[in-house]
């Protein structure tokens, strides 16, 4: 660890009355370093009316305050003209640590300036800019104007729509760096919060978090408990490894959780985010290869979700056999300045089925779907010997895949699983959200066979293994499967075995937030 290197969290509290306020300042005190107080987010009576309470509170705060009169325009929750903001920051009535202003007003207070008597307090302030639409095409100039002004602390917060929007905010953090300049860079949205957990440890002055998931005030903005506690925020640097989950959608994903336990608990200098692309070859061009990407990190590997699994194969030097033959990697090794793929599900798959169900030589297998998850637990079964048959819905894509793994093929409507060992669903059915009141098979479609597993993980219990229950049937989850695919993955990034009851202990409690 860089003895230099600060990770700061900024809580920020976005309160509508004072006595709220006060509430939210005595939470905040001992789980963050700074708190941000957004004074535009108060009644308007009640800021009028509250001011000496409001001034009496930041007085007696135990931390660091900063505060902001956000204009609408720029993410705020009222509408405010220039003089009113100019007459705000002009009276000066409230004392803090920091404040934040944002960058036109900045400059007007910058060259109006004749005196020593100028209320702005430049040392203490932070020049802000935000763009909630996108990246904005002229940023380099926009810092260039943030840096014309005699601020302490530049802040630019861009909405980012694609994890490869995060390349410039990370170029802006660097380029401070080099110039001696405190600075605050953040992609905001889900795409974005990779900078919000890695933009301290590469200098960024701060990170922003909320007090818990519901009084988040920017997009994408994270948890104190999320930064702290899943991300480690204060044990990263330059040094650490990168590993991430690349797909879209990935923000309800557990792989965090799971990750970030076992290095912790393995005291691995190594930390797992999330990268939100639908554009996985400019992705892995420009963040990624070692030979192309745009950053300097010590980036060691990547898992690859839906819809990558299939289009990352062309992007890699070397791919697993086993991958080959699934046709779908869901894992990356960045090795020297090559990129190899793998396929955990597979072995992930079969480990728990085997535990619970014992050989599977001979077993007749009913696997629902004909997608990515199919494949990888066809070949599993294939290779223990089972005797399988896809159940799906898409008969020309289904008996495709069961041709290239030498299964049967039946068609899901009106399917009757009786005399099956094992009936596995490979369908995103029952999954929490949209999907969650569906199923693929009925109790009554059930009944008669031994064994059903779900690879769905969230919820713990979906519809299908109530059916399953219902029925008479075993049941086993996807937890079980995600939790020993994450194993294998762990080995292959840092060649060792993780503590698996850790990670099982995580995604559970990840599931019960």
């Amino acid at each position: 660890m860089d003895p230099s290197h600060q990770s700061r969290i900024c809580i920020s509290l976005c309160e509508p009355t004072v006595v709220a306020l006060e509430r939210a300042l005595a939470a905040a005190v001992g789980v963050c370093d700074l708190i941000e107080v957004r004074l535009d987010c108060l009644d308007p009576l009640e800021l009028k009316t509250g001011a000496p309470s409001i001034t009496k509170l930041l007085q007696q705060s135990a931390c660091e305050t900063i505060l902001t009169f956000r204009p609408s325009q720029e993410g705020g929750r009222r509408t405010l003209d220039d003089a009113t903001r100019q007459s705000f920051w002009s009276d000066a009535i409230f004392s803090s640590s920091f404040f934040d202003v944002e960058l036109d007003l900045a400059e007007k207070f910058h060259s109006t300036e004749t005196s020593p008597s100028m209320p702005i307090d430049w040392s203490r302030t932070i020049c802000s800019h935000h763009d909630f639409v996108g990246v904005p095409e002229k940023l380099d100039q926009i810092y260039s104007r943030m840096s014309a002004t005699p601020a302490r602390v530049l802040k630019i917060a861009v909405q980012a729509k694609d994890a490869i929007d995060c390349l410039p905010v990370f170029h802006l953090l660097e380029r401070a760096r080099e110039e001696g300049r405190e600075m605050i860079a953040i992609a905001m949205g889900i795409a974005g919060v990779v900078t919000r957990i890695l933009g301290p440890s590469r200098g960024g002055f701060l990170t922003y978090a909320s007090l818990d998931s519901e009084t988040a005030t920017a997009p994408g903005q994270l948890s104190v408990s999320e930064l702290t506690d899943v991300y480690r925020l204060e044990k990263l640097d330059r040094h650490t490894q990168i590993i991430g989950l690349v797909g879209s959608p990935v923000s309800h994903s557990l792989s965090p959780r799971i990750h970030n336990s076992a290095f912790a608990a393995t005291g691995t200098n190594a930390v797992y985010v999330l990268f939100d692309t639908r554009d996985i070859r400019t992705f892995i061009k420009r963040m990624i290869d070692p030979r192309t990407r745009e950053l300097d990190w010590r980036l060691r590997g990547l898992s690859i979700t839906a819809p990558h699994k299939l289009a990352v194969m062309e992007l890699l030097d070397w791919v697993e056999p086993a991958a080959r033959e699934i046709g779908a990697v869901n894992t990356i090794l960045v090795e020297g300045e090559t990129l190899r793929g793998f396929n955990t599900d597979a072995p992930g798959f079969i480990k728990p089925l085997v535990q619970l169900f014992g050989d599977l030589r001979d077993a007749r297998c009913a696997v629902i779907g004909a997608g990515g998850g199919a494949s990888a637990a066809l070949w599993s079964l294939a290779r223990a010997g089972a005797k399988a048959t896809v159940v799906a819905r898409d008969a020309t894509k289904a008996g495709a895949v069961a041709e290239r793994f030498g299964a049967d093929f039946i068609p899901l409507e009106g399917a009757r699983f009786e005399g099956f060992d094992v009936v596995i669903n490979a369908t995103p059915l029952g999954t929490l959200g949209k999907l969650e009141s569906e199923t693929p098979a009925t109790a009554s479609q059930l009944r008669g066979a031994r064994l059903v597993y779900d690879l769905v993980y969230n919820p713990l219990e979906t519809k299908f293994m109530r059916e399953a229950r219902e029925s008479g049937c075993l049941t086993l989850g996807g937890l079980a499967m995600l939790v020993a695919q994450a194993v294998e993955q762990f080995k292959l990034w840092t060649g060792t075995a993780p503590p698996e009851d850790v990670m099982l202990a995580a995604a559970e409690r990840g599931l019960k937030i």
